[in-house]
């Protein structure tokens, strides 16, 4: 479908020098008019009632699926609804819908809905009937990936532990126990969907859905009970009657009946394995995870948009973002090993909600561009007419009818729209086609909606660069409390100056434990209700041992064949050592005394294992023989001692985090002497920082250990530092795209702030309690506001016109030829432009935060830059002579602008005659 034409130009400015001055306070472009959903939306639906639609129906042909009977060129975007709080919801789906997206894709996360065997919860931010329905109220379709296994970074991939206990269960492979409640978790999802309503046929959201996850990756370590289990699958879910198609991501021998697809960082060369299946990416790679101690990776915007350019090119017909928004691993719900509290994976809408510019604004652009084909993309039935430019350039043309590729389209009648690639990762090069020359970058794709007029180019970025900041709102601290010590001087703004501490028992502190003779795995003992577990034993010392080791001048040793992810020795309740991995090995010598001695065992889980074969086998803890080494008599075998054994900390069990608990609990004044104190529970008050601004807290004065406020387990933290090489200066985009390629961080702690919901907190005395395992200094904790504070553009005259601008006359001819060049500029949602700080139209030369003016410059750049924006959330400038004249003749020139947001109550209101 065509774009919504230009917004009218400015007419309310008095001087004729401002009226090419485009000024966009209401309109902007809405990428598809977004969804085919919007279009059959029924009128006054809200997010607690429906249908959201006229009832229609989701069939499939080997082109595209079709809505309603008709084929659709689909973009989905990735969003997970745990992954933040439900305040969060409208605001990130309609970020989604504006920029561009039909569909919201989703995976369903069993251990969060079946926490315990038969017990469900769909509250919070697990409500996912109210997810789905506020999907459909922007008019959105839904893409539900059931699974049950999804992944996903998530703790144990979305199994519940409670699964591993059942007798005789192995996952995912031809086993009766494990099919039985993977059906009964299915079944349960689907009458939901289906009592609510939810499916497209019922008028609701729900037009694809997807049974196992990945599972062509491991099938073949399961053998022909792999092969069987993945038919039963299919069967189980086709027989659901669900009246939607189901899909089986990178299954490449799915049945007939269910869509096999592809998930990668490129997916332009996959094809289905039959002919009657559309092409379908469920997962576009645009970014990726990170691990504590790592760096963190990044995609570039160009090449994602090159990746998805691509895919279409060649014949896709619906991708899908992972993710369009990244969200956080909350409370204890990381994957393993080792993945961090943040799933921020460089989306375009990024951890707090906000936009990553200039991702989400180039992609957007892409989807426009998308869009504007889809009426060729559907038509062509077989395959496009492919025309070789060049050794490493190639054009696919979607046309109604037979194109001359030599001649002008110009008055052509048929519908026609072409993509040209260039996959060189070096040379720029021109190609010949349609009558005309076209220039195309190394490694990308220029999309012609009209076979005739370059509306975009992946490699050429017309959106805006955004530079967020995290500042400190006002009120920080409590002033209901007075100081309980004097904390030495320091600067920057802290978030409290007064501190309570309790210590953290070592070892066995009553509850629950209990003893028995060897060493336990640590699920069968936990059931994942903490990270950790201690195993305590005793040890008696002889006199010789004591000789041996002062005549040789030796200390005895503990080792452990393999332990997962930490390890903490304790002896006689001091810290001895530590190790951290993925079932390694750990020597740590030992201090002991003569006589008993008691030794202390902490294993603590930092994520389950989400990915791979055999994951009821995995298991946490310990594995191999646990020895005393050194001793006069020889080593000790302690692997089948008396061992006692302790679920949790006390401090958890005691919910010491709980607001409803404090009166309860045993805190005292902090002294100076508890800073850097391990083993610590650590607490203060604040008031909630002005505004709406995300909210964040930096913890990297602090070691390692858990967030709450107010109760809520914000998630684990740790600053945990990532190497000093491995991190470019610039990240190049051409070529083929890894994790590893644009990292960035090095040296530097993976993880310093933490996002706490506005959801969770009040005005006042807000509840913050953190346990500390090695030590850090709470009075350097700082709570700050995450917004958008600098935003910078560069546009050349000789740019696209705006998509906006594309209209099809009754021809089916698109005229955009006399439409200049637009930029854009825009704050978050509740800031408005208060400062240009550097504006040029003419030859300005540096990068964003970094511009000079060149030798040619247009004196009334700044000045009318600033009359047109400031004051607003947005607005649009053409990049043309007209509006600033002509600097310097016969010289391309570019309009350059550095502003700055601020919230919108601290600036002035927009003048009157804007």
């Amino acid at each position: 479908m065509p774009a919504s034409p230009s917004p009218p130009r400015l007419r309310a400015l008095r001087r004729p020098l401002f009226l090419p001055l485009l000024l966009l306070l209401v309109c902007h472009l809405t990428a598809s008019a977004s969804a085919a959903g919007e279009l059959r939306q029924v009128v006054g639906s809200g997010a607690d009632d429906g249908p959201f639609f006229e009832p229609f129906n989701v069939t499939y042909d080997h082109r595209a699926v079709r809505i309603g009977g008709q084929r659709r060129m689909l973009v989905s975007a990735g969003v997970h609804y745990p992954r933040a709080t439900p305040d969060m919801w409208p605001s990130i789906i309609a970020k989604c819908k504006e920029g561009g997206a039909d569909v919201i894709e989703t995976y369903i996360f069993w251990n969060g809905h079946e926490p315990a065997k038969g017990q469900y919860y769909f509250e919070e931010r697990f409500d996912l009937v109210r997810f789905v329905k506020l999907v459909a109220a922007e008019g959105l379709f839904l893409f539900l990936r059931i699974g049950p296994y999804a992944c996903a970074e998530w703790n144990f991939g979305g199994f519940p532990v409670w699964l591993r206990d059942i007798p005789g269960i192995e996952f995912r492979t031809d086993n009766e126990p494990y099919k039985a409640e993977m059906q009964t978790f299915v079944t349960k999802i689907v009458d939901m969907m289906k009592d609510e309503k939810l499916y497209s046929w019922q008028g609701g959201p729900i037009i694809l859905q997807q049974i196992e996850n990945e599972y062509g990756n491991i099938q073949g370590k399961y053998g022909q009970a792999g092969k069987r289990y993945m038919q039963w699958a299919a069967q189980m879910a086709l027989g659901l009657d669900t009246g939607i198609p189901w899909v089986m991501c990178r299954q490449t021998d799915a049945p007939e009946q269910i869509l096999d697809t592809c998930n990668a960082f490129y997916c332009d060369g996959f094809k289905p394995n039959s002919n009657n299946k559309p092409t379908i990416w469920t997962e576009d790679w645009d970014g990726w995870y990170a691990d504590w101690g790592g760096p963190l990776p990044h995609r570039p915007a160009e090449d994602s948009a090159f990746a998805v350019a691509r895919f279409y090119q060649r014949g896709g017909s619906l991708q899908n973002y992972y993710m369009y928004f990244g969200g956080t691993n909350f409370a204890r719900t990381a994957g393993g090993p080792l993945q961090i509290t943040s799933y921020d994976y460089d989306a375009p809408v990024n951890e707090y909600g906000m936009l990553r510019q200039p991702k989400w604004g180039h992609l957007k652009d892409l989807h426009a561009a998308i869009k504007l084909c889809e009426p060729a993309l559907i038509a062509v039935d077989g395959s496009p007419q492919y025309v070789k430019l060049g050794s490493m350039q190639e054009a696919h043309i979607y046309s109604s009818g037979e194109v001359y590729r030599n001649g002008s389209m110009a008055g052509n009648a048929q519908i026609c729209s072409a993509f040209l690639a260039n996959i060189d990762e070096h040379k720029y090069v021109s190609v010949w086609i349609f009558g005309r020359s076209y220039n195309l970058p190394p490694w990308s794709v220029s999309i012609l909606p009209d076979c005739e007029n370059v509306a975009f180019n992946t490699a050429r970025v017309g959106a805006q660069t955004s530079v967020f900041t995290f500042e400190s709102g006002s009120p920080s601290h409590s002033s209901r409390h007075k100081p309980s010590i004097l904390l030495p001087e320091v600067g920057g703004s802290y978030l409290s100056s007064t501190w309570w501490t309790s210590k953290e028992t070592i070892g066995t502190w009553g509850g629950e434990s209990f003893a028995t003779q060897g060493i336990l795995e640590h699920l069968n003992v936990t059931k994942d209700t903490s990270d950790y577990l201690w195993y305590t034993t005793s040890i008696n010392i002889s006199d010789d041992d004591v000789t041996l080791w002062s005549s040789k001048g030796v200390s005895p040793a503990l080792t452990i064949d393999q332990i997962r992810d930490v390890a903490r020795l304790f002896v006689n309740g001091k810290l001895a050592g530590s190790q951290v991995g993925h079932w390694v090995s750990l020597k740590q010598p030992v201090q002991l005394i003569r006589g008993l001695n008691e030794l202390t065992l902490l294993s603590e889980i930092v994520g389950l294992q989400n990915y791979g074969a055999f994951l009821e086998k995995d298991g946490a803890g310990f594995r191999g023989q646990v020895k005393l080494t050194g001793l006069s008599n020889g080593d000790i075998d302690l692997t089948h001692s008396v061992w006692t054994y302790q679920v949790g900390l006390k401090g958890e069990a005691s919910m010491i985090y709980a607001p409803e608990k404090q009166g309860f609990a045993e805190w005292t004044g902090m002294q100076i002497d508890d800073i850097q104190s391990p083993f610590t529970w650590y607490k203060t008050m604040f008031n909630s920082p002005e505004g709406t601004d995300p909210v964040a807290i930096d913890l990297g004065s602090m070691g390692k250990g858990q967030v709450w406020v107010n109760g809520h387990l914000i998630g684990r933290y740790w600053s945990l530092v990532a190497p000093e090489s491995g991190c470019p200066s610039s990240c190049n985009y051409p070529g083929a795209y890894s994790e590893t390629k644009c990292q960035s961080n090095c040296g530097m702690p993976t993880q310093s702030w933490y996002h706490i919901p506005r959801e969770w907190l009040h005005e006042s005395d807000n509840l913050l309690v953190l346990f500390e395992e090695t030590g850090g200094d709470p009075s350097k904790i700082s709570l700050e506001v995450h917004y958008t504070k600098t935003i910078c553009s560069r546009i050349s005259e000789n740019y696209y016109p705006p998509l906006s601008a594309w209209s099809r006359l009754t021809s089916g001819h698109v005229s955009v030829d006399t439409v200049a060049p637009e930029l854009h500029l825009q704050c978050d949602d509740g800031h408005v432009i208060s400062q240009i700080k550097f504006a040029s139209y003419g030859t300005p030369s540096g990068d964003c935060q970094n511009f000079s003016k060149g030798k040619c410059h247009s004196s009334s750049t700044l000045d009318l830059v600033s009359e047109v924006c400031v004051g607003n959330n947005k607005c649009a400038i053409s990049v043309s002579n007209d509006v600033f004249g002509d600097p310097c003749r016969g010289v391309l020139k570019d309009l350059v602008v550095e502003a700055e947001c601020s919230s919108s109550s601290q600036t002035k209101e927009p003048r009157d005659d804007i």
